[in-house]
Protein backbone atom coordinates (compact mmCIF):
# COMPACT_ATOMS: atom_id res chain seq x y z
CA UNK A 1 0.00 0.00 0.00
CA UNK A 2 2.59 2.53 0.70
CA UNK A 3 3.98 2.73 -2.82
CA UNK A 4 1.16 4.76 -4.35
CA UNK A 5 -0.61 8.15 -3.74
CA UNK A 6 -2.92 7.18 -0.98
CA UNK A 7 -3.64 10.75 -0.28
CA UNK A 8 -4.37 10.81 -4.06
CA UNK A 9 -6.73 8.35 -3.60
CA UNK A 10 -8.38 10.28 -0.74
CA UNK A 11 -8.99 13.46 -2.16
CA UNK A 12 -10.63 11.79 -5.34
CA UNK A 13 -12.87 10.01 -3.36
CA UNK A 14 -13.86 12.94 -1.30
CA UNK A 15 -14.73 14.45 -4.49
CA UNK A 16 -16.27 12.04 -6.06
CA UNK A 17 -18.72 11.83 -2.86
CA UNK A 18 -19.51 15.60 -3.40
CA UNK A 19 -20.58 15.16 -6.17
CA UNK A 20 -23.07 12.75 -5.10
CA UNK A 21 -24.47 14.84 -2.21
CA UNK A 22 -27.65 13.56 -2.64
CA UNK A 23 -26.97 9.55 -2.66
CA UNK A 24 -24.76 9.87 -0.10
CA UNK A 25 -27.66 11.57 2.52
CA UNK A 26 -29.53 8.37 1.28
CA UNK A 27 -26.96 5.90 2.21
CA UNK A 28 -26.53 8.02 5.35
CA UNK A 29 -30.21 7.63 6.62
CA UNK A 30 -30.83 3.91 5.71
CA UNK A 31 -27.57 3.47 7.63
CA UNK A 32 -28.74 5.11 10.51
CA UNK A 33 -31.88 2.91 10.09
CA UNK A 34 -30.75 0.10 10.60
CA UNK A 35 -28.64 0.86 13.49
CA UNK A 36 -31.26 2.39 15.56
CA UNK A 37 -33.29 -0.45 14.09
CA UNK A 38 -30.40 -3.29 15.20
CA UNK A 39 -29.18 -1.05 18.63
CA UNK A 40 -31.77 0.77 19.77
CA UNK A 41 -31.98 4.88 19.58
CA UNK A 42 -29.87 5.65 22.20
CA UNK A 43 -26.47 6.90 20.70
CA UNK A 44 -24.75 6.64 23.94
CA UNK A 45 -25.47 3.52 24.11
CA UNK A 46 -25.37 2.14 20.42
CA UNK A 47 -21.86 2.79 18.65
CA UNK A 48 -23.06 1.88 15.03
CA UNK A 49 -25.33 4.45 15.29
CA UNK A 50 -22.97 6.85 16.71
CA UNK A 51 -20.89 6.45 14.11
CA UNK A 52 -23.13 7.00 11.49
CA UNK A 53 -24.82 9.98 13.63
CA UNK A 54 -21.23 11.33 13.20
CA UNK A 55 -21.24 10.53 9.31
CA UNK A 56 -24.58 12.80 9.13
CA UNK A 57 -22.88 15.33 10.68
CA UNK A 58 -19.96 15.08 8.12
CA UNK A 59 -22.39 15.35 5.10
CA UNK A 60 -24.74 18.23 6.82
CA UNK A 61 -27.62 15.99 7.10
CA UNK A 62 -30.39 18.06 8.99
CA UNK A 63 -30.69 17.22 12.68
CA UNK A 64 -34.65 16.78 12.10
CA UNK A 65 -33.69 14.40 9.80
CA UNK A 66 -31.47 12.34 11.80
CA UNK A 67 -33.69 12.02 14.61
CA UNK A 68 -37.38 11.39 12.45
CA UNK A 69 -35.07 8.73 10.98
CA UNK A 70 -34.11 6.92 14.09
CA UNK A 71 -37.57 7.50 15.61
CA UNK A 72 -38.89 5.34 12.67
CA UNK A 73 -36.15 2.63 12.85
CA UNK A 74 -37.39 1.73 16.43
CA UNK A 75 -41.08 2.00 16.19
CA UNK A 76 -42.06 5.69 16.99
CA UNK A 77 -42.74 6.15 13.17
CA UNK A 78 -43.95 4.25 10.08
CA UNK A 79 -40.95 3.49 8.12
CA UNK A 80 -39.55 0.93 5.22
CA UNK A 81 -38.16 -2.32 6.54
CA UNK A 82 -34.20 -2.59 5.01
CA UNK A 83 -32.03 -5.56 5.64
CA UNK A 84 -28.44 -5.91 5.07
CA UNK A 85 -27.08 -7.65 1.75
CA UNK A 86 -23.16 -8.27 0.74
CA UNK A 87 -22.02 -8.98 -2.51
CA UNK A 88 -18.58 -10.11 -3.44
CA UNK A 89 -17.20 -10.27 -6.87
CA UNK A 90 -14.03 -9.63 -9.16
CA UNK A 91 -13.17 -6.76 -11.22
CA UNK A 92 -10.84 -5.96 -14.19
CA UNK A 93 -7.46 -7.59 -13.47
CA UNK A 94 -8.91 -10.00 -11.10
CA UNK A 95 -9.59 -7.07 -8.57
CA UNK A 96 -11.24 -7.82 -5.56
CA UNK A 97 -14.82 -5.89 -4.78
CA UNK A 98 -17.33 -6.18 -1.80
CA UNK A 99 -20.39 -4.69 -2.26
CA UNK A 100 -22.98 -3.64 0.84
CA UNK A 101 -26.77 -2.84 0.13
CA UNK A 102 -29.04 -1.86 2.31
CA UNK A 103 -32.57 -2.97 0.72
CA UNK A 104 -36.21 -3.84 0.95
CA UNK A 105 -36.34 -5.51 -2.20
CA UNK A 106 -33.62 -8.54 -2.28
CA UNK A 107 -34.70 -9.82 -5.69
CA UNK A 108 -34.22 -6.09 -7.49
CA UNK A 109 -30.81 -5.72 -5.49
CA UNK A 110 -29.25 -8.96 -6.78
CA UNK A 111 -30.27 -8.36 -10.40
CA UNK A 112 -28.94 -5.13 -10.17
CA UNK A 113 -25.57 -5.76 -8.80
CA UNK A 114 -25.38 -8.85 -11.15
CA UNK A 115 -26.11 -6.74 -14.51
CA UNK A 116 -23.61 -3.78 -13.49
CA UNK A 117 -20.63 -6.39 -12.67
CA UNK A 118 -21.24 -8.05 -16.08
CA UNK A 119 -21.77 -5.64 -18.23
CA UNK A 120 -18.41 -3.68 -17.05
CA UNK A 121 -16.62 -6.26 -17.26
CA UNK A 122 -16.56 -7.86 -13.67
CA UNK A 123 -17.54 -10.92 -12.21
CA UNK A 124 -20.08 -11.88 -9.63
CA UNK A 125 -19.12 -14.23 -7.15
CA UNK A 126 -19.93 -16.39 -4.18
CA UNK A 127 -20.28 -15.61 -0.69
CA UNK A 128 -16.71 -15.63 1.12
CA UNK A 129 -15.13 -15.55 -2.33
CA UNK A 130 -13.08 -12.43 -1.85
CA UNK A 131 -13.72 -11.49 1.47
CA UNK A 132 -10.68 -12.81 2.92
CA UNK A 133 -8.52 -10.43 1.24
CA UNK A 134 -9.91 -8.02 3.67
CA UNK A 135 -9.38 -6.85 7.19
CA UNK A 136 -12.73 -5.13 9.14
CA UNK A 137 -10.87 -2.09 10.90
CA UNK A 138 -10.48 1.06 11.62
CA UNK A 139 -9.13 3.57 9.90
CA UNK A 140 -7.83 7.00 9.98
CA UNK A 141 -5.98 8.72 7.53
CA UNK A 142 -3.88 12.31 8.41
CA UNK A 143 -2.62 14.71 5.84
CA UNK A 144 1.05 15.12 4.07
CA UNK A 145 3.38 16.93 7.04
CA UNK A 146 1.55 15.99 9.99
CA UNK A 147 4.06 14.96 12.94
CA UNK A 148 4.18 11.34 12.19
CA UNK A 149 5.98 11.20 15.83
CA UNK A 150 3.00 12.84 17.32
CA UNK A 151 0.67 10.85 15.85
CA UNK A 152 2.55 7.50 16.04
CA UNK A 153 2.98 8.35 20.37
CA UNK A 154 -0.88 9.36 20.61
CA UNK A 155 -2.36 6.80 18.00
CA UNK A 156 -0.09 3.72 19.87
CA UNK A 157 -0.84 4.48 23.44
CA UNK A 158 -4.44 5.39 23.01
CA UNK A 159 -4.61 1.51 21.55
CA UNK A 160 -4.08 1.97 18.15
CA UNK A 161 -2.54 -1.47 16.08
CA UNK A 162 -0.37 0.62 13.50
CA UNK A 163 0.46 3.86 12.10
CA UNK A 164 1.59 3.54 8.73
CA UNK A 165 3.24 6.84 6.63
CA UNK A 166 3.08 6.44 2.75
CA UNK A 167 5.43 7.68 0.33
CA UNK A 168 3.01 10.52 -0.59
CA UNK A 169 3.16 12.09 3.52
CA UNK A 170 -0.19 11.18 4.38
CA UNK A 171 -0.50 8.83 8.12
CA UNK A 172 -2.54 6.21 7.99
CA UNK A 173 -3.68 5.20 11.59
CA UNK A 174 -4.94 1.61 11.79
CA UNK A 175 -7.16 0.27 14.64
CA UNK A 176 -9.61 -2.74 15.60
CA UNK A 177 -13.39 -1.35 15.23
CA UNK A 178 -13.74 -1.55 19.00
CA UNK A 179 -10.93 0.91 19.65
CA UNK A 180 -11.50 3.24 16.52
CA UNK A 181 -13.74 5.82 18.49
CA UNK A 182 -11.03 6.12 21.58
CA UNK A 183 -8.71 6.15 19.21
CA UNK A 184 -10.14 8.92 16.73
CA UNK A 185 -11.02 10.94 19.77
CA UNK A 186 -7.34 11.00 21.52
CA UNK A 187 -5.81 12.23 18.23
CA UNK A 188 -8.39 15.17 18.04
CA UNK A 189 -7.62 15.46 21.94
CA UNK A 190 -3.96 16.39 20.36
CA UNK A 191 -5.10 18.54 17.90
CA UNK A 192 -4.89 15.85 15.17
CA UNK A 193 -7.71 16.07 12.85
CA UNK A 194 -8.17 12.88 10.49
CA UNK A 195 -8.94 13.69 6.91
CA UNK A 196 -10.72 10.46 6.42
CA UNK A 197 -12.31 8.41 9.41
CA UNK A 198 -14.07 5.16 8.90
CA UNK A 199 -14.55 1.74 10.29
CA UNK A 200 -14.05 -0.08 6.99
CA UNK A 201 -13.16 -3.34 5.24
CA UNK A 202 -9.29 -2.70 4.40
CA UNK A 203 -7.37 -4.41 1.52
CA UNK A 204 -4.63 -6.86 2.89
CA UNK A 205 -2.88 -6.94 -0.65
CA UNK A 206 -3.47 -4.84 -3.39
CA UNK A 207 -4.00 -4.82 -7.42
CA UNK A 208 -2.25 -2.32 -9.88
CA UNK A 209 -3.79 -0.88 -12.61
CA UNK A 210 -2.93 1.37 -15.31
CA UNK A 211 -4.69 2.96 -18.23
CA UNK A 212 -7.29 1.22 -19.99
CA UNK A 213 -7.62 -1.65 -17.10
CA UNK A 214 -7.89 1.46 -14.78
CA UNK A 215 -10.50 3.19 -16.48
CA UNK A 216 -12.29 0.11 -17.28
CA UNK A 217 -12.11 -0.26 -13.39
CA UNK A 218 -13.27 2.78 -12.37
CA UNK A 219 -16.52 2.59 -14.33
CA UNK A 220 -17.16 -0.63 -12.65
CA UNK A 221 -17.10 1.01 -9.29
CA UNK A 222 -18.41 3.81 -10.41
CA UNK A 223 -21.72 2.09 -11.88
CA UNK A 224 -21.96 -0.12 -9.08
CA UNK A 225 -22.02 2.67 -6.53
CA UNK A 226 -24.82 4.57 -8.31
CA UNK A 227 -26.99 1.78 -7.78
CA UNK A 228 -29.75 2.72 -5.06
CA UNK A 229 -29.36 0.37 -2.58
CA UNK A 230 -25.59 0.22 -2.52
CA UNK A 231 -24.22 1.38 0.80
CA UNK A 232 -20.52 0.57 0.18
CA UNK A 233 -18.28 -0.12 -1.69
CA UNK A 234 -14.45 -1.72 -0.66
CA UNK A 235 -12.26 -3.30 -3.14
CA UNK A 236 -8.17 -3.74 -3.35
CA UNK A 237 -7.51 -1.58 -7.01
CA UNK A 238 -4.99 1.27 -6.90
CA UNK A 239 -6.45 2.76 -9.95
CA UNK A 240 -3.42 4.80 -11.37
CA UNK A 241 -5.23 7.91 -13.78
Amino acid sequence: MAGHSKWANIQHRKGRQDEKRGKIWTRVIREITVAARQGGGDISANPRLRLAVEKAKAVNLPADTVKKNIDKATGNLEGVHYEEIRYEGYGIGGAAIIVDCMTDNRVRTVAEVRHAFSKHGGNLGTEGSVAFQFKHAGQLILAPGTSEDKVMEVALDAGAEDVVTHDDGSIEVLTSPHDFEVVKHALEAAGLKAEMAEVTWRAENTVELHGDDAAKMQKLLDVIEDLDDVQEVYHNAVIHE
